[in-house]
């Protein structure tokens, strides 16, 4: 087999800023052993995030230049809401100015004390949203997801029958929303399936609740079914997504994911009351139905992403890539989720270090090594980002302890990825050296943005 090359030439560049180890070690310590505290010019390899991050193409930017920039009605808004309604099939889409946006505005409506949201696992922003309404958050992984380094197709899944049990403990009246996110990022970037999708829906239906998609990479977890799940092989992406879209009531979307925007987002759904309360509240805190906090620039730059996300060599390419990294590591013996995700490498960082307890933060500890080491930037998925206390003021743990080094779309290349494998293996192989951290400040919510931390001597 041929190697998958980047189905993309290299337009245009942007200088990378070389540090010391030496100077890296005290950006590291100015910046409280958080990585989004370190300035972005400090960063060798940025794998933070893939969330705005990608590099957009040249048909991209000859939309922005197309962008109408009417406060109403604007021809871009109409573009974009024809790529959304084509891959969705939901008739009423409302823009937001990125998915959390998309979530405040359905969480303050749906949301409230008593009420209850179930996903697969729920993200950050969606929890801390789901939270700041006074809801609760509930989390239905299936059993191969909670175990990162036993490979399984569809660990991303919702665990069914919990799904039933939950639903009959807490009442279907008190559960306004049940969220299926794809890929499940908390849990890897592991893919769901149809299967999974279509039986959670039909749960939903059956008790008359809600049955929204978190799609924010729709597209990877769609190429995913078409390889590993039986009768979708000869099937396209858009027909898969198609088919994932028909199961669901609604769908909320950060465009700044497989949509390859820098800024972006929507709502899109088939109850009318519903989007009605929905674009109310979005022009008091967003801007005009046709807008919704976005330039028409950025509307035109979703609109064709939506478009461009849908070709598999990109996407054949895409999963290979994160899949060459993953399989570079599993070779080194680097505890490492498997099988590989849709849009980054997870590390275990539990079993990466295991003399680090979970209240000392293993996963934050491992993202300031490979810092420190390599210039590379990730983030801890752990009981640093995840974690509570209980009423005596004792951690609660979170469920896994990962580090995800996310991959921006279209922005590096192979050898690129060969060293951030080379600084992992160096790390893995020099782990004893690393020491957990402590919190010294943090916020009630969303702790692990801003957070300071010190190493424990």
């Amino acid at each position: 087999m041929k190697t998958i090359i980047e189905p993309f030439r290299i337009k245009s560049v942007e200088p990378i800023y070389f540090t010391t180890k030496e100077e890296r070690k005290a950006i590291l310590e100015k910046a409280f052993y958080n990585p989004f505290r370190i300035h972005a010019k400090d960063v060798l390899i940025d794998l933070l995030t893939d969330s705005g991050t990608s590099a957009m193409s040249s048909n991209q930017w000859a939309g922005i230049m197309q962008g109408d920039e009417s406060y109403a009605g604007s021809s871009s808004f109409f573009r974009f809401e024809e790529s959304v309604k084509k891959i969705t099939g939901m008739p009423l889409v409302i823009p937001t100015h990125q998915g959390r946006a998309a979530e405040k505005i359905i969480f303050t409506i749906l949301g409230g004390k008593g009420k209850y949201f179930i996903s697969n696992t729920l993200f950050d922003t969606t929890r801390a949203n789901i939270e700041f309404s006074g809801a609760e958050g509930i989390d239905l992984v299936c059993e191969e997801g909670k175990h990162p380094t036993i490979p399984a197709l569809f660990k991303g899944n919702m665990d069914v029958e919990a799904l039933k049990k939950t639903i009959l403990k807490l009442g279907a009246t008190n559960i306004p929303m049940v969220i299926m996110t794809i890929t499940n990022n908390s849990g890897g970037g592991q893919p769901v399936s149809m299967r999974n999708i279509k039986e959670a829906s039909q749960v939903c239906k059956e008790n008359k609740i809600p049955f929204f998609i978190d799609a924010c990479r729709f597209a990877e977890n769609s190429y995913f079914i078409k390889l590993r799940e039986n009768g979708y092989a000869n099937k396209s992406v858009l027909e898969i997504a198609n088919e994932t879209f028909s199961y669901a009531d609604g769908c909320t979307m950060s465009a700044k994911k497989d949509a390859f925007a820098n800024i972006g987002g929507f709502l899109a759904m088939r109850d009318l009351d519903l989007a009605i309360r929905c674009r109310n509240l979005l022009i008091i805190t967003e801007g005009f139905t046709t807008y919704g906090g976005l330039a028409g620039r950025d509307l035109e730059a979703i609109a064709v992403g939506l478009q461009e996300i849908l070709d598999e060599h990109y996407l054949q390419y895409r999963i290979r890539s994160i899949e060459y990294l993953t399989n570079k590591l599993i070779a080194a013996g680097v505890p490492v989720m498997q099988p590989a995700g849709g849009h980054a490498v997870y590390l275990d960082a539990k079993e990466f270090l295991p003399d680090i307890p979970v209240d000392q933060y293993p996963g934050q500890a491992l993202v300031g090594a490979l810092y420190e080491h390599g210039g590379i930037r990730g983030v801890e998925i752990g009981s640093l980002m995840f974690g509570k206390y209980d009423t005596d003021g004792k951690l609660i743990p979170a469920q896994l302890e990962l580090v995800r080094l996310a991959i921006p779309r279209r922005v590096y290349t192979q050898s690129h990825i060969d060293y951030v494998s080379e600084v992992i293996i160096e790390v893995f192989n020099k782990r004893n050296e690393i020491k957990g951290l402590t919190i010294i400040e943090e916020t009630p919510m969303l702790r692990h943005f801003t957070a300071k931390l010190k190493p424990i001597i």
